[in-house]
């Protein structure tokens, strides 16, 4: 089972023909809210690609809808808390390249205790995974204690932030970075190539498995001196929210599944290839048959 320690946001989603500057208005013509989050996200992305996923998660009572959503998706839901704090929320601007910026609210999403953490983690066996992302408070208390239970800790390491370095990410068994967060957590230009991003990673984190994340460029696997690569699919993006997230979740369903890491790295690339095709977080990620079909066309090319 994978346990995602995750955020649960609502996201508020503006289209824009440019990211707004400092001290301007802008105006925007099209405008949608609905389910997002990393962690969110991720979840759904593993449920619509038949994995088995159980979310840990906090969410304002008034946003109680998200659960059953989520629930449909096919998430185990029954660990999600409802509080009487705001839900944790998100400002995405969406430009006419379809590249996006946010601005996060985290609300909920922080106010994890220890002795939550704890309770949560009692619900995991050893052997299970659990997944985190950066967006909820006490990843420093949850490492160490999944790790102590046996639990395999796997964790995209987004939004990166300072804390990051301060995690012990030497105990996770995986960990996904796409190129900025990769050469910010390893102190590198963030032109590096991902050569170069690799090796540091060796020589840093050399027990611990790596995906290197580039977009359009594709995507690398490396663990100790095994190395793979992936080329994204040619596709035109209108809106490359939630791609990363799609990815993560068909990787780690596809590794559930038993699958190499060449292929979950073809797989996790055309679930998002169909992911910046659509509008949307939550919305974009695309069902198991429909990764499916693309798979197909590729291997017939």
């Amino acid at each position: 089972m994978i346990f995602n320690f995750g955020s649960i946001n609502i996201d508020h989603t503006y289209h824009v023909p440019y990211f707004v500057r400092p001290g301007e208005t802008l105006k925007s013509d099209k405008y949608n809210s609905g389910l997002g989050g990393k962690g969110v996200n991720q979840s759904l992305a593993i449920a619509r690609a038949k994995g088995a996923v159980s979310h840990w998660g906090r969410v304002s009572l008034t946003d109680a809808w998200v659960t059953e959503e989520m629930q449909r998706t096919g998430v185990d839901v029954s660990d999600i808390e409802l509080t009487n704090e705001p839900s944790g929320h998100a400002i995405i601007q969406i430009d006419e390249r379809g590249e996006n910026a946010i601005l996060l609210f985290s609300g909920a999403n922080h106010g994890f205790t220890e002795e939550r953490i704890v309770a949560l983690l009692a619900k995991a066996s050893p052997d299970d995974s659990i997944l985190i992302q950066n967006e909820c408070n006490g990843l420093d208390k949850l490492i160490p204690l999944a790790v102590s239970r046996g639990c395999k800790v796997i964790f995209n390491a987004a939004p990166m932030d300072d804390e990051v370095s301060s995690l012990p990410l030497d105990q996770c068994q995986l960990l996904f970075f796409n190129r900025t967060e990769a050469a910010l957590l390893l102190g590198m230009p963030i032109e590096s190539s991902a050569s170069d991003l690799l090796r540091r990673f060796n020589e840093t984190l050399r027990d611990v498995e790596v995906v290197l994340t580039l977009g359009s460029e594709g995507a690398w696997y490396q663990h100790n001196s095994e190395t793979f690569f992936q080329a994204a699919l040619k596709v035109t993006a209108i809106d490359t929210t939630a791609a990363g997230d799609t990815f993560v979740g068909y990787f780690l369903a596809a590794r559930q599944a038993g699958l190499e890491p060449l292929q979950c790295l073809q797989r996790a690339t055309a679930a998002a290839a169909l992911a910046v095709q659509r509008y949307g977080a939550a919305s974009s990620i695309p069902m198991a048959e429909e990764v499916d079909k693309v798979m197909h066309q590729q291997e017939g090319l």
